[in-house]
């Protein structure tokens, strides 16, 4: 993963040469992405957003709405009560509106301050939420009228619309080429997006158009055929990428060491961590059940053993090696010894006595030295990939893992101890009850850091989704369906959560500034407040979290032999990355920050607000709606 730090300062120069270099480059430059298009893109998008959705989108809103359609757009974000369902809906439509007319550049096809990892997140983030969206109006349509039904309609497909078309625009403005050369992790969150947008074009033709039968085999059929929802097209392409990128991201997968596993970066020594090995595990199951085949033969480059030419072999639908990857990776990833006394995935495993080079040993071959590091997506991303495996197998254990690492997250934010005198101490994945980033109340989240939580939640409704009530089966592609009473019990369990649910959803609502942008630090004592004397004691009150890990995801890889390979001699030059800072200095700052007698809002330390902080307001609530709200 790739922080950009030192390339934004090019944008202090001011003036004429300023602006007149940065529209010579707007003319000239043929990338779809540059840094100072980038900004000035971003700046005239924001300083027009209210223009860009104050007209189509409040008659959407008032076709679906009524009256209440005025709470959605004001000068000023509206404040919803998130006690009130229907309240829970409108908060979750605002936030994307924000996302993109604030952060999304149409001409770009980009994020355009998101790098290719983050990108690929916000994508997801974007299609799972017009699939809840349009699952909502599948609700609704029920008690309009006539007249309202057809307003509704046109509004509903309005907005779908909008917001598919800026998808398939992402598909064009995605730095596909970099991506292919970066870590394991970095290719997977390709998988997961593209494997999401076809889920959501097949749920969105499936509960409003006719669907189609074959549609990566007959396009021409699918043009011609008007009942059909045109994003079907879309499908082969979405599809193709998705399997480029499993395929090489594959690569990973090493027995060598460890007995297995994927390792996360091939670029640095080898590393064994959770996340890469859990999008394994989820890309690999997500491939198993929705990757409907790819015949697109691209890149010609590669040789074709069975056509005896260039380019790509097909690809079925629905391969059983999928299946077999995701069993064997999750059975290595249970037994790996990766989580910690509270029940937490930690970061990963470096192999002791490792030295690579020309004389070069694999150590111990064992994962033996771990980073007790632990993120909130390291929780997340498994749980999808848990949920699909027992939809692949009918094993009620795969359930039963991901309830039990939910509850265990819940504990480690500090759940129990909410409105005790100890509710600010750090318990391990946060405090007061809300879940919390290591790096939040320090301010120095990088962009990695920004978009953690927004994964959990994301992933975290994927899997308390209702199970299905009917197995099947096709050739030899079978999944199982839940009885009553196993769908009951897994429905229960989600409910169960509601409570910690709304609690972070209000927590991370009131995070939101002026413009109805969220914040990264959910868990601040109140917004655009200093905390209380007590709050901010160490002793009893705002306990830092441990500094015995390795927060490379947010401070940059370490310049050491640890991590390093021996080609790469930074490391015994002593250099210093540029994201690097010690934790006695951040103490410093955040004591600092905490003891200003001024009007304070938190999150806007840092990179402040961005469209990583953003994905993670989007997310939440679409967690709360979709698992708690929706059916209400």
């Amino acid at each position: 993963m790739v922080v950009w730090s030192s390339g934004r300062k090019l944008f202090l120069a001011a003036g004429v040469l300023f602006v007149a270099s940065i529209l010579f480059l707007y003319e000239l430059s043929p990338l779809p992405v540059s840094l100072s298009t980038q900004h000035l893109d971003h700046a005239l998008t924001r300083s027009l957003r209210h223009s860009a959705i104050s007209e189509q989108s409040v008659l959407d809103d008032v076709a679906l709405y009524g009256q209440d359609a005025n709470l959605l757009r004001s000068d000023r974000p509206a404040a919803y009560d998130l006690s009130k369902p229907s309240h829970t809906f409108s908060a979750l439509l605002e936030a994307l509106d924000v996302m993109q007319s604030h952060f999304f550049s149409v001409w770009q096809g980009q994020w355009p301050d998101a790098i290719d990892w983050t990108a690929a997140v916000m994508g997801t983030h974007i299609s799972a939420t017009l699939a809840a969206i349009t699952e909502t109006w599948r609700y609704s349509t029920r008690r309009q009228s006539r007249h309202a039904h057809t307003q509704e309609n046109q509004a509903r497909e309005n907005r779908i619309n909008r917001y598919f078309t800026q998808i398939t625009s992402f598909y064009f403005g995605e730095n596909a080429f970099s991506l292919r050369t970066q870590a394991y992790d970095d290719m997977l969150w390709v998988v997961l997006g593209w494997l999401e947008s076809i889920k959501f074009i097949n749920l969105h033709s499936k509960l409003h158009y006719t669907p189609s039968t074959n549609p990566d085999r007959d396009v021409k059929a699918l043009r011609d055929n008007s009942s059909v929802w045109y994003a079907c097209q879309f499908i082969p392409q979405f599809a193709h990428r998705a399997r480029l990128f499993y395929d090489l991201a594959s690569k990973g997968w090493d027995t060598s060491l460890c007995g297995g596993g994927m390792v996360w970066n091939p670029y640095l020594a080898p590393y064994k961590n959770a996340i890469t090995n859990q999008l394994f595990i989820s890309a690999s199951i997500g491939m198993y059940l929705y990757f409907p085949g790819d015949h697109i033969s691209s890149p010609f480059s590669i040789k074709n053993p069975v056509r005896q030419s260039t380019g790509l072999p097909p690809a079925k639908a629905h391969d059983a090696q999928y299946l077999e990857n995701a069993v064997e990776a999750y059975q290595w990833l249970k037994t790996s010894g990766m989580t910690n006394e509270k029940g937490l995935y930690v970061d990963g495993f470096h192999i002791k006595g490792w030295k690579g080079g020309k004389n070069g040993s694999t150590g111990t071959g064992k994962c033996d030295v771990r980073d007790n590091m632990v993120y909130t997506y390291n929780q997340g991303v498994i749980l999808s990939g848990l949920r699909g495996l027992w939809e692949a197998t009918g094993s009620k254990d795969y359930l039963e893992d991901g309830h039990k690492l939910i509850r265990n997250v819940i504990a480690a934010t500090g759940w129990d101890t909410r409105g005790t005198r100890w509710r600010w101490q750090w318990s391990g994945l946060g405090r007061n009850g809300v879940m919390e980033e290591a790096c939040d109340s320090l301010g120095t989240c990088s962009q990695n850091g920004h978009t953690f939580k927004g994964i959990f939640f994301h992933h975290l409704t994927l899997f308390c989704s209702p199970l299905p009530q009917t197995a099947f089966v096709e050739g030899s592609f079978k999944t199982f369906g839940a009885d009553r009473h196993l769908s009951s019990w897994h429905e229960r369990q989600c409910i169960e959560y509601e409570p910690w649910l709304r609690h972070n959803a209000e927590a991370a609502y009131v995070t939101r500034d002026d413009e109805g942008e969220f914040g990264t630090w959910w868990g601040i004592p109140g917004t655009n407040r200093r905390p209380d004397e007590h709050e901010m004691t160490h002793e009893e009150g705002f306990g830092l979290p441990s500094d015995e890990a390795t927060d490379y995801r947010n401070q940059g890889v370490p310049i050491d032999e640890v991590w390093r390979l021996p080609e790469d001699q930074s490391w015994q030059q002593n250099q210093l990355d540029d994201n690097d800072s010690t934790p006695v200095k951040q103490k410093q700052n955040i004591d600092e920050n905490l003891s200003r007698d001024t009007i304070w809002d938190p999150n806007n330390r840092g990179r402040g607000r961005t469209v990583e902080t953003q994905s993670g307001g989007l997310a939440i609530l679409r967690a709360l709606w979709h698992i708690v709200d929706l059916e209400r």
